[in-house]
């Protein structure tokens, strides 16, 4: 669709990606996708399954499993807000809890589970209009992303963020063990051998260590109207 694009949102944990993303797509009336969702809702399969046992996974009985694996979106128009499905249930309060985040960093490193999941992502970009935030977004999912940021933060800043989310939702956490749990998933995202997480070289970087969220937005949303405008004008 003319002048409309794709944005891709790559960067580490706890940086704010989604929030980002959620917002600047409702600004432009464009669709969003949380990619984390997908995999943390594979990670929920296989807890639930027994494919995870003592926080050790194995891969050959999930790979065998991925068949049985639907993953869907839908928009709740009570809450205004998307909610992820598994195989037609509502897991959106569950794929968000501490155990789950402390597991899917081995699940989504696993690759037969990223292609699965990277092809799924790739086919809600038919008519663009589409902001989907992750951590190799812009590298391999939409390599041709008309804007790319990759976000980024102070790690005690990150941690500060993630533990005071968690404690607002309820959940009971320590400060040591949410930078233990950001630390490890940085590793694991930083050296996985199947596209790992890196800035793509044509990426904006967006730290916001002492940003607010509407000074983010602010920065998003002249990047976004900027390509756009420029889009735009290939086709007068």
């Amino acid at each position: 669709m003319r002048g409309r694009i794709t944005i891709a949102i790559d960067g580490f944990s706890s940086c704010g990606k989604s929030t980002l993303a959620k917002a600047l797509a409702k600004k432009l009336n464009y669709k969003y996708i949380d990619s984390g969702a997908m995999y943390r809702a594979v990670t929920l399969y296989a807890l639930d399954k027994g494919i995870i046992k003592d926080h050790l996974l194995n891969t050959v009985l999930l790979i065998a499993a991925l068949p049985d694996i639907h993953i869907d979106f839908h928009f709740n128009t009570d809450t205004l807000k998307s909610e992820t499905l598994l195989n037609g249930k509502n897991v959106e309060d569950r794929i968000r809890q501490t155990e789950i985040s402390a597991l899917v960093s081995p699940v989504s490193a696993v690759k037969e589970v990223r292609t699965m999941l990277v092809e799924l992502q790739r086919s809600y970009d038919e008519h663009k209009g589409l902001v989907m935030d992750g951590r190799d977004i812009g590298t391999n999912v939409f390599p041709n992303a008309e804007l790319k940021i990759f976000m980024t933060a102070d790690p005690e800043v990150r941690a500060q963020r993630r533990y005071d989310e968690l404690v607002a939702k309820g959940y009971h956490t320590t400060m040591p063990d949410v930078r233990q749990n950001l630390a490890e998933r940085d590793r694991i995202d930083s050296t996985r051998a199947d596209n790992p997480l890196t800035r793509a070289e044509d990426a904006i970087i967006l730290d916001n260590t002492d940003l607010t969220e509407e000074e983010q937005m602010e920065f998003a949303l002249e990047k976004a109207h900027g390509v756009i405008s420029q889009k735009k004008t290939m086709y007068l």
